[in-house]
């Protein structure tokens, strides 16, 4: 299994990015999908995460409101739409795929994870 992210780069405060994660070697639209992110000398965190229709997201509270979590089954992709960014949201973004359909914002329910992409928000 094969996750691949992209979309990362450095945006200033307040600005928009879109990541995606491409998937490859699983059924995609049968395990849900999430995104942790980990900034620099803290841990891993999670982000977001969708079950494996869309039909449910999660998301940590520090950015509800301001990022949103989609897939697209047709295409083995998963999105992460961020807007209003801040420099606290500074961190190498990762997708994983989860070992169930059931969404987890618990780093342990995910069986596959993509190689990061950074994004730096500059004040």
């Amino acid at each position: 299994v094969q996750l691949q992210a992209c979309g990362g780069g450095l945006v200033q405060a307040g600005g928009s990015l879109r990541l995606s994660c491409a998937a490859s070697g699983r059924t995609f639209s049968s395990y849900a999908m999430g995104w942790f992110r980990q900034a620099p000398g803290k841990e891993r965190e999670f982000v977001a995460t969708i079950s494996w229709s869309g039909g449910n997201t999660y998301y940590v509270d520090s950015v509800k409101g301001r990022f949103t979590i989609s897939r697209d089954n047709a295409k083995n992709t998963v999105y992460l739409q961020m807007t209003s960014l801040k420099p606290e949201d500074t961190a190498v973004y990762y997708c994983a795929s989860a070992r169930t359909h059931y969404p987890s914002g618990s780093g342990g329910a995910y069986e596959y994870w993509g190689q990061g992409t950074l994004v730096t928000v500059s004040s």
